[in-house]
């Protein structure tokens, strides 16, 4: 193979146009493809801009010509020559209207075949790709995505850094404390026993920096999460994290919309209108079904209880009598596009997700209007059903009845999802961002039969709600919001606590005692003793914003090297077992579980 003996590249490949006719160039890349007309041979050049082709002459130049001849795809090549224009233009490239003539090439590393075609319509399994992900971080279309990650985390810290924010790393190995998901842990070799966790978010150090007097902090912080995976979730994830001083939540909502329609403007040339749509979780979950609503269509929920009250029909006036309710949503055009057979999977699909069965109304074409109760109501107050949920004809009305109210609205909230997709009317191309606010400062966990936090320990509740902190904890609303795009939750953020004496209360409801608070937060609850700022800010989910911009399907679309469902990297094969001398050193013994015995 060749040298670059001194031989510098001065363009890129996607640099070129009927502007640099003219220019002598060194370009390198990859052989894209390679086309021997006879006495003319023409090569595509790759790199991370786009492809140029490469043009030799066998009349012109007979050793360049053969030693070209012996390039193969995904050769690493070096080639000198001038610019000049095409004469058989390629419109299906930003550079087709010119060539390089080569006067000099470099073949600098040769390539076995590859597994698979390094092009954007490849059609090999995933699992494979990601085998030999460096191969297929080749492909134009990943290029591009993690050319835009770096792009949207550029203007993050210039944004930030303009207004004023100090960039701080926070520690990777730090003290495991309950933040909702498992921590990966780390053994110490010097403290045998003990362990450090890998940072969930950079929750407790944010807020120290926030006592020792940066009142303005942000982080493109590196967070692990051990916990399952799915399309939007992976085991390590980065967060465009921020705190502030001397806040109120308004002060952090204005920064969050600030930098959105920055980055949007910048990386897509989109303009985000602001002050973004506000919608209290009570709200989002009474309209929606959920609390990260996809507002981008309607077909939003309605509650039919008064409606079918005293209707005679046992499952309607069972779940309202018990203090439940029966809601429903109008699906535009769906007595058309579901069949029975659709209307008994969507039946399971609700069943699947807790409901205790699904009702409907169709309307035919002609107006003629049916529902799976017929038997049981009478035709007006059927009909009084369909008027409320306005429905024409060609519609679908999905009903649900249960004596927990949150039940029927989880259930239509995501039979709504599942309806817009069948229905293809979610609009492409379009960015509906929200806040979601006055998010409930504790839930009801079934399994544990009890009120259980739903955020982390230092979220402030809201001031009118602290008289009632323990008398009734199902309406006490919490300082914190969440950022929502298309349906995505992009950040969570909230005011702190930082009244020792309510941050000591808080400890109590979630059933810590006073030693277990001192163990797990209290380098934190010592330093408030100091002098802490009324403080607080969001952690913004780089990965899901990048891949809700670009559309992309997966966070493994965006994220370099990715792990696969379960949390293993096809790659490089980790996670590996540890050498029996690294476990010594370290004083661990390893003890597999049976498979068959868990089984």
């Amino acid at each position: 193979m060749d040298r670059m003996n001194g031989m510098k590249r001065t363009r890129y490949c996607g640099d070129f146009s009927m502007e640099t006719v003219g220019e002598e160039v060194v370009v390198a890349g990859w052989a894209a493809k390679r086309r021997n007309l006879g006495s003319l041979l023409f090569v595509d050049l790759r790199d991370r801009t786009g492809i140029v082709q490469l043009a030799f002459d066998d009349d012109t130049d007979r050793d360049l010509f053969e030693k070209a001849e012996t390039i193969r795809t995904e050769f690493v090549l070096m080639a000198k020559g001038t610019v000049r224009e095409r004469s058989s233009k390629n419109k299906d490239i930003p550079t087709g209207d010119v060539e390089i003539f080569v006067t000099e090439l470099k073949i600098l590393g040769k390539a076995e075949t590859t597994p698979f075609e390094i092009t954007d319509d490849v059609n090999t399994a995933e699992l494979t790709r990601l085998k030999y992900r460096y191969l297929d971080l080749r492909r134009p279309a990943l290029q591009k995505n993690i050319l835009m990650r770096h792009r949207i985390t550029k203007i993050a810290r210039d944004f930030f850094d303009d207004n004023g924010f100090i960039e701080i790393e926070t520690p990777m190995l730090i003290k495991s404390t309950p933040e909702g998901a498992r921590d990966y842990l780390v053994p110490s070799r010097v403290h045998q026993g003990e362990f450090y966790a890998l940072p969930q978010s950079p929750q407790l150090y944010k807020q120290l920096s926030m006592v020792a007097g940066f009142d303005r902090y942000m982080q493109v912080a590196r967070c692990f999460r051990d916990e399952d995976l799915r399309a939007d979730r992976q085991p390590e994830f980065t967060q465009i994290d921020f705190e502030m001083s001397f806040v109120e939540m308004d002060d952090i909502l204005n920064i969050g919309e600030a930098f959105i329609k920055r980055v949007f403007k910048e990386a897509l040339d989109v303009d985000i209108e602001t002050p973004l749509p506000r919608l209290t979780f009570k709200e989002a979950m009474e309209r929606y079904g959920s609390d990260k609503p996809d507002t981008r269509y309607g077909m939003e929920i309605y509650d039919l209880s008064e409606t079918v009250k005293g209707c005679g029909f046992g499952v309607f006036e069972g779940a309202i009598e018990a203090g439940g309710s029966v809601r429903a949503i109008t699906a535009k055009g769906g007595n058309t596009a579901i069949s029975k057979k659709g209307m008994k999977k969507l039946t399971e699909e609700a069943k699947g997700i807790g409901a205790k069965g699904l009702a409907w109304i169709r309307v035919a074409d002609d107006g003629t209007i049916s529902s799976s109760f017929d038997k049981f109501v009478a035709e007006d107050t059927v009909k009084a059903m369909a008027a409320a949920g306005k429905a024409e004809a060609g519609d679908l009305i999905l009903i649900i009845a249960d004596t927990i109210d949150r039940k029927v609205l989880t259930t239509l909230g995501a039979l709504r999802t599942t309806m817009a997709k069948k229905l293809d009317i979610i609009p492409e191309g379009k960015y509906n961002l929200l806040w979601i606010v006055e998010m409930p400062f504790f839930e009801w966990d079934d399994d544990l039969g009890e009120w259980v936090a739903a955020h982390h320990p230092f979220t402030a509740p809201m001031d009118e709600c602290l008289p009632y902190l323990e008398s009734d904890k199902a309406n006490v609303r919490a300082q914190s919001f969440d950022m929502v795009l298309n349906g995505v939750e992009l950040s969570s953020g909230s005011i702190r606590i930082t009244d020792p004496e309510l941050q000591k209360t808080i400890f109590k409801l979630l059933g810590l005692t006073d030693e277990e608070a001192e163990e797990k937060f209290g380098y934190l609850t010592n330093a408030f003793r100091y002098g802490a700022p009324p403080h607080g800010g969001m952690g913004l989910g780089l990965d899901r914003l990048v891949m809700q911009m670009l559309g992309a399907e997966t966070l493994r679309d965006v994220i370099a090297y990715p792990k696969i469902k379960d949390a293993s990297e096809p790659m490089t094969e980790c996670p590996s077992p540890a050498g029996a001398d690294q476990l010594e050193e370290l004083g661990i013994a390893v003890a597999v579980a049976d498979k068959d015995t868990e089984e």
